[in-house]
């Protein structure tokens, strides 16, 4: 199926360019610099990830309404964030919470997170996915395996996040065989722990593995206390410029 990525108003894509997948950041009360970053004209943004609650909240939170429409309006692709649990949460409340992150927040796509990687899983993953083009025929889905799944997975997302965790297993680690049948545009690496130093490595990497959006950010999970997507990396602005330039060659 085909891949679609939304960059901000006025800038330019390529055939294969490297861009963010942001995770999600905190809510905007808590981190309105962030939100408003986001929006700055020429990052490189593939997507972000809207996380009210956990997934799309009780009711419309009036902050995060915000944020998404001023992300949408500069030309950014939203996704709101899914929880899956590793499967064992229940069609019918995955279902419903799409339709809140669509009625609520207008999103453009959805990211299932903690989604299960194995074959057993794929049958009702698949069955998630129809539901959630039946709700827009052109949701932008990716699937947070974080993890190389069962191939099979491929076909029913338009990305798949392969890799989430630390830099200091990133560095060591190995690319499936199978993803060489797709184009890097297919895959996502999302990458905590990362020293500023190890940019350029860490791009390599991603390049080499045939991943073209990334998320890279020297914030840590403190052993797992911590969330080290809430907040932008310390090195925002380098790597904005690496990827601008096409460091990551």
């Amino acid at each position: 199926m085909p891949y679609l990525t939304s960059t901000p108003t006025g800038t330019s894509s390529t055939d294969v360019r490297t861009g963010f997948g942001v995770p999600g950041c905190a809510h905007p009360l808590l981190a309105p610099a962030e939100w408003t970053e986001l929006t700055r004209p020429g990052t490189p943004l593939h997507w972000v990830v809207l996380d009210v609650a956990g997934g799309p909240g009780v009711q419309p939170d009036p902050h995060c309404l915000d944020a998404a429409g001023r992300l949408r309006n500069a030309g950014v692709r939203v996704l709101g964030r899914l929880d899956a649990a590793h499967g064992t949460r229940s069609f019918p409340e995955l279902i419903a919470d799409a339709r809140r992150f669509h009625e609520w927040y207008r999103v453009d796509g959805f990211l299932l997170d903690r989604c299960p990687a194995d074959r057993a899983g794929l049958p009702e993953v698949r069955r998630t996915a129809g539901a959630l083009r039946a709700l827009r025929d052109d949701a932008h889905i990716v699937l947070g395996h974080g993890t190389h799944p069962h191939p099979g997975y491929a076909e029913n997302a338009d990305q798949l996040v392969t890799f989430r965790g630390a830099w200091s297993d990133y560095r060591w680690s190995q690319v499936a065989e199978w993803t060489a049948d797709y184009p890097p545009e297919r895959f996502c690496h999302l990458v905590h722990g990362l020293p500023r130093g190890h940019l350029d490595e860490a791009l390599r990497i991603a390049r080499w593995q045939g991943a073209a959006t990334i998320w890279f950010t020297d914030r840590t999970d403190r052993g797992g206390l911590a969330d080290p997507w809430e907040n932008l990396p310390g090195y925002w602005d380098d790597i904005i410029s690496r990827i601008g330039t096409g460091v990551s060659e």
